[in-house]
């Protein structure tokens, strides 16, 4: 196990975490999460042994190999599965032992090893891994000088992955990856054989790939059992009795100082008096948690136009010769929110650059709306910004009549505040640079938006913030993302851009990624038949069956209210300032997992009560035919 114990370590004089413990069990994927800047990625090199802490000890098991994705594989002429294949120095050592050993003994136990760690699947391993991250057979046998740095991110990762190490450490994976690639890292991740610790702001990936949440705020390490949307709930619901707790002392302090203040001069009441001031002395203050000031996004609304804004009539776009996309019947109005699906190099930037008057149509008819604006935001534009010149003086660039108060104004609706918006860009976070980029394509109050990648070093807090921004925006929108939380709260239409074409997708997100996992287990034609065949059966209840669902029902309430029963105390204990004292740790996320465990249950209590009463429902409805 990874047992971290009593750590403090601080980063330029400011301490980031203090006197910290926590332990996580052989073979658990546990997901890192706090705010940017608090501290996580420094973690992960402590645990490197990169840095040397102030105080306290990371134990991790004799022999231990530790593995992470610190920098994109150099741009030499080594081919991309060689490059995986040698991640694994044993291996790599043995095999190159195996051409050169002359001693008998010694060629019988290089072979044995050889067959102990699996060494002639290694290739088919590999070349998985890499058909699992986007790359072809024939891009597997191309060296890694022909792929732009965020496609050998993808082949460090790929190593990373087959070395198999003790323990993964990950950092934002997701980001130099595409929804196809993301989704294949959640489901391998699942299966892992080994301890895992990610970095990520990715909501789904942490949803699904991870059985517990490793909380870095306040200097401090709080391990939660279970996925991040039982994090997220189960914190919501801790800060909210914390600054009850608070206030109901605030109430309570106020009443005893005023008893204090009137009755301090009397003599008859100078002894209560006096026991109050005592009481005011003992009493401990509960502190509210601080609510950080959430991040914002203002989009700009713009007019409305005549619908379609867009339309194009077997329109076909290329490069040169080379056409990508044919037969392009599309139509996009002013209200759409369109996600863009398809592997990478089926098409999906071609088509936005297309639609953003980026690249010109090679035959067929494009009509577009004459007053229409569009705003196009793509990561590589964030790596575009003047590094040396400050946030205020890209708009300053762009709206320098509007003059530097309202300019900040516009700044300040995008999360970047004064210190922000004087300070360079080159030592502004990824996040800020994001942010500034999305302010840069929305500056003209476009009627159309196109954003490709756009949470790429977004926190969380940012990413929600996006989605509402989103919601509340008048213009249409058009999405290619690897975030399926964004894309499932945003999008209302999918395309599909696959073999040249574009077509609606009619299924929902979940099927597109099931189908993504499972590929080759289509539906046969024999069981379409079948089920349209079926005919379908009518089901008829006893009385004595209906009376059986109706106590199924009943007991199924009275656990649920015994549940909540339990809850109610476990928040009670968890509301108790004393547990949050310094020291107690332990035993806080021993109550948490607690909390978690009875939160669980009660779900599934309450899911198992409302098929009772559906059951019920649907039983006696049959029984009045």
């Amino acid at each position: 196990m990874l047992k971290i114990s009593d750590i403090t370590y601080s980063v330029a004089g400011r301490t980031l975490v203090e006197n910290a413990s926590v332990t996580i069990p052989t073979g658990h994927k546990v997901g890192l999460v706090g705010r940017n800047g608090s501290g996580k990625t420094t973690l992960f090199k402590i645990i490197r042994g990169e840095m040397v802490l102030d105080t306290g000890v990371v134990n991790i098991p004799t022999g231990w190999k530790i593995g992470g994705v610190s920098q994109e594989v150099p741009g030499n002429e080594v081919s991309l599965i060689n490059t995986v294949l040698r991640a694994d120095v044993e291996r790599e050592a043995l095999m190159a032992e195996a051409e050169t050993a002359t001693d008998p003994n010694r060629i019988a136990e290089v072979q044995t090893r050889l067959t102990d760690i699996d060494a002639w699947s290694a290739e088919a391993r590999a070349a998985s891994i890499l058909r699992g991250l986007g790359f072809t057979h024939e891009e597997q046998l191309q060296p890694c000088s022909a792929f732009s740095g965020g496609w050998r991110m993808r082949v460090a990762l790929a190593a990373v992955l087959f070395s198999e190490p003790d323990l993964l450490l990950l950092d934002e994976p997701t980001n130099y990856l595409d929804l196809e690639g993301a989704l294949w890292l959640e489901a391998y991740l699942v299966k892992y054989p080994h301890t895992v610790l990610i970095v990520s702001h990715d909501r789904e990936l942490l949803n699904r790939s991870v059985g517990g949440i490793l909380h870095l705020e306040d200097k401090g390490l709080i391990y939660y059992t279970g996925t991040y949307d039982m994090f997220a709930k189960q914190r919501a619901q801790k800060r909210a009795l914390m600054a009850s707790a608070a206030k109901k002392q605030d109430a309570k302090r106020e009443h005893l100082q005023a008893f204090v203040d009137r009755f301090k001069a009397k003599a008859s009441k100078a002894k209560q008096a006096q026991s109050r001031v005592k009481a005011l002395e003992k009493m401990e203050t509960i502190r509210a948690p601080e609510d950080v000031a959430r991040t914002v996004f203002t989009f700009p609304k713009p007019e409305e136009l005549s619908p379609p804004i867009i339309a194009t009539e077997g329109a076909s776009v290329g490069y040169g010769e080379t056409i990508i996309l044919r037969d392009l019947n599309l139509r996009i109005d002013q209200d759409d929110r369109i996600a863009l699906l398809g592997r990478n190099g089926e098409g999906k930037s071609t088509l936005s650059k297309m639609l953003s008057d980026r690249l010109q149509i090679a035959s067929g008819n494009m009509v577009t709306s004459n007053k229409l604006r569009i705003g196009f935001f793509a990561q590589h534009q964030v790596d575009e910004l003047y590094v040396d010149e400050t946030p205020l003086d890209h708009l300053m660039r762009e709206r320098a009549h509007e003059g530097q108060a309202k300019l900040r104004a516009r700044l300040a609706g995008f999360g970047l505040g004064a210190d922000q918006a004087d300070t360079e860009v080159g030592r502004l976070s990824g996040g800020q640079k994001a942010r500034l980029s999305l302010l840069l394509a929305t500056l003209p109050a476009p009627h159309l938006l196109i954003l490709d990648e756009p949470t790429n070093h977004l926190d969380i807090e940012s990413r929600e913030a996006l989605v509402d921004a989103l919601t509340a925006y008048s213009g249409a929108v058009i999405l290619v993302s690897h975030d399926m939380h964004l894309l499932s709260m945003v999008a209302d239409r999918l395309w599909l851009v696959k073999d040249g074409h574009v077509t609606p997708y009619e299924d929902d997100l979940e099927a597109y990624r099931k189908m993504l996992l499972t590929p080759d287990k289509p539906m046969g034609k024999d069981k379409g038949k079948a089920k349209e065949k079926a005919a379908p059966k009518v089901e008829t209840f006893s009385r004595e069956q209906i009376q059986a669902m109706r106590a199924d029902a009943k007991k199924s309430e009275e656990r649920v209210n015994k549940i909540n029963e339990m809850r109610d105390k476990l928040a009670k204990k968890l509301a108790d300032p004393a547990l949050y004292e310094d020291g107690k740790a332990g035993e806080l996320a021993t109550w948490n997992k607690k909390y978690v465990e009875v939160m669980t249950g009660l779900e599934r209590a309450e899911a198992m009560w409302m098929q009772s009463l559906e059951k019920l429902e649907k039983a006696q409805k049959a029984s009045k035919k």
